[in-house]
């Protein structure tokens, strides 16, 4: 008889299934912000998205030179001309109660006040000053021959809307009312200074009592003259010398700012009023619909500026309106879509260079912020 050989039912060893590793969360907008703080030579960069009624934040870098600190959704930011479109609503809030006509005269609110050295203000609109048609000389241009010594270094004195704005219009024109664009703080000032005499409150009284509270932003206000510093919870501002930083977060006079560039804010905050200025709570919609129509002024630099915003086409599809920001330590941008979605980028550095950048609409070196901005309003992840 043969050997008879028992092979058995020997178990084959099975693969062992091998789990997705999930992708990061967010994992293109980290990216971007990634991007953004190393191309600006930054500290750090953070972002902070609303899209409905979720939020999240990413965060690259620190907040804080050499210390291990995160940006995060309340932390505090100087955000230099977001203030624009806080300004730009409470002013489009007033032509919905018909305290001011768009199309009325400067000199109907301000008599006397623009006046002399080519400017007119019965030939120029509140329109016009909402959208930087007007003409008018930027306050900040006029002291740029030496912008750095007078933004950072020797400004140890407070000062008003009236005085800032006079320093604008103490220049020619750059053109006749209507005749062009050029981006223009001395036309916010004037704006906050319509807003004081119209309401009766102070500028910040004002945004504090139309904006701040019936949205319930905890970490935005006007700060006071004369104190540069912020409260417990905030993102320090840094100048970038080329081969060291200097914290400037405590060295420029607030004041500097005001109705056109002095709100401090933080990204929760500055999603959230955006959000609400799309969705209708902020403005009526008829005066939102006047804020988002471009100005398409001849020869402009920002064709579709409207009044306070500006548009931001996504790669997604759709459009955002919102705005640039800059101050002496912090760039930012934020904006939102009429379907919920909002976003606020900043970066806690600006080059010495780029302080130029305060007297006008640019953006500063590095990437653009709004190619950030739009990474962001993009991620559904």
């Amino acid at each position: 008889m043969g050997l008879a050989v028992s092979l058995g039912a020997t178990a084959m060893p099975t693969a062992t299934a091998v789990e997705p590793v999930p992708a990061a969360p967010h994992a293109a907008t980290q990216a971007a912000i990634d991007t953004l703080k190393t191309s600006h030579g930054a500290p750090g960069s953070g972002a902070v998205v609303r899209d409905g009624g979720a939020m999240w934040s990413v965060t690259s870098g620190t907040r804080a030179i050499n210390q291990n600190l995160p940006f995060g959704p309340d932390h505090k930011v100087k955000v230099g001309s977001l203030t624009k479109t806080f300004t730009a609503a409470v002013v489009m809030q007033l032509v919905a109660e018909q305290q001011v006509d768009l199309n009325a005269s400067v000199e109907t609110y301000l008599p006397g006040v623009v006046q002399g050295n080519g400017c007119d203000g019965n030939t120029i609109t509140v329109r016009q000053l909402l959208n930087h048609t007007s003409g008018i000389f930027d306050y900040l241009e006029s002291k740029q021959a030496n912008l750095w010594d007078f933004m950072v270094v020797q400004q140890n004195r407070t000062h008003t809307l009236a005085e800032l704005a006079s320093w604008g219009l103490s220049k020619p024109p750059y053109f006749a009312p209507g005749a062009g664009y050029h981006y223009s703080g001395t036309n916010y000032m004037l704006l906050g200074v319509i807003i004081e005499k119209v309401t009766g409150a102070t500028y910040g009284q004002a945004v504090h009592s139309r904006i701040v509270t019936p949205l319930g932003l905890a970490n935005t206000y006007l700060p006071t003259p004369g104190d540069p510093t912020l409260p417990p919870g905030h993102v320090r501002g840094n100048l970038d010398l080329g081969l060291v930083w200097v914290d400037i977060t405590d060295r420029v006079e607030p004041s500097i700012g005001l109705s056109g560039g002095g709100l401090v804010t933080s990204g929760a905050d500055a999603t959230r009023f955006f959000q609400a200025l799309m969705a209708g709570p902020v403005v009526p919609p008829a005066q939102l619909e006047e804020m988002i129509t471009p100005t398409n002024a001849p020869g402009s630099t920002a064709p579709d500026y409207g009044l306070g915003l500006d548009k931001f086409t996504l790669p997604c599809g759709g459009e955002a309106w919102g705005h640039y920001g800059i101050w002496p330590g912090y760039q930012t941008i934020a904006a939102a879509t009429k379907d919920g979605r909002a976003a606020f980028v900043e970066v806690n550095d600006l080059g010495v260079n780029d302080l130029d950048a305060m007297a006008g609409s640019g953006s500063g070196g590095g990437v653009n912020r709004s190619v950030t901005l739009v990474a962001a309003l993009c991620d559904r992840s």
